[in-house]
C-alpha cells in the first residue's frame, strides 16, 4: 500500500465551520443560479449536482470555504473570494483545496505552503476543519 500524506509543516492558521443543510436548501431554493455561481466553482457545481441529494455536498463545500477563510483570518471578501477556494477530490477521494491566483497571493503573503481540509456531513449538518501550514 502506497499512501502518501502531505508534507509536514507548522500550523499557522486553523478554521472550522458548521452549517445546517436546511439553511443551504433555503438559499438554494430562493436563488438557485445566483447562489451556485457566486459561491461554487464550475467543478464544484458539477460534482455536487451530480449527486442524488446535492444539498449536503453543497453545504460541506460552503462550510469548507468559511473554514478556509478563517485560517487566513480574512473571512470571505476582498482578500479571498468565494470562488478563490475550490474543494477537489484527491487520488483517494480525500478533499483537497485548490486556490486561484488571488488565493495563492494571499497564501504566499501569510507565509503559507498548503491548506489541509477535512469535511463531514450528515443529512442535517455539514462541517469543515481547515489548517493553514507552512514548511518547517
Amino acid at each position: 500500500m502506497d499512501i502518501r500524506l502531505p508534507e509536514g509543516g507548522i500550523v499557522i492558521g486553523v478554521g472550522t465551520d458548521i452549517v445546517e443543510v436546511e439553511r443551504i436548501r433555503k438559499v438554494y431554493e430562493r436563488h438557485p443560479e445566483r447562489f451556485l455561481t457566486r459561491v461554487f466553482t464550475e467543478q464544484e457545481r458539477a460534482y455536487c449536482l451530480a449527486k442524488r441529494n446535492p444539498l449536503p455536498h453543497l453545504a460541506a463545500r460552503f462550510a469548507a470555504k468559511e473554514a478556509i477563510s478563517k485560517t487566513f483570518t480574512t473571512g470571505i471578501g476582498k482578500e479571498l473570494g468565494w470562488t478563490s477556494m475550490e474543494v477537489v477530490k484527491g487520488e483517494r477521494e480525500q478533499p483537497l483545496v485548490r486556490l486561484d491566483a488571488q488565493g495563492l497571493v494571499l497564501l504566499e503573503a501569510v507565509g503559507g505552503h498548503d491548506v489541509l481540509l477535512s469535511l463531514s456531513h450528515t443529512e442535517f449538518y455539514a462541517q469543515a476543519v481547515a489548517l493553514l501550514v507552512r514548511k518547517t
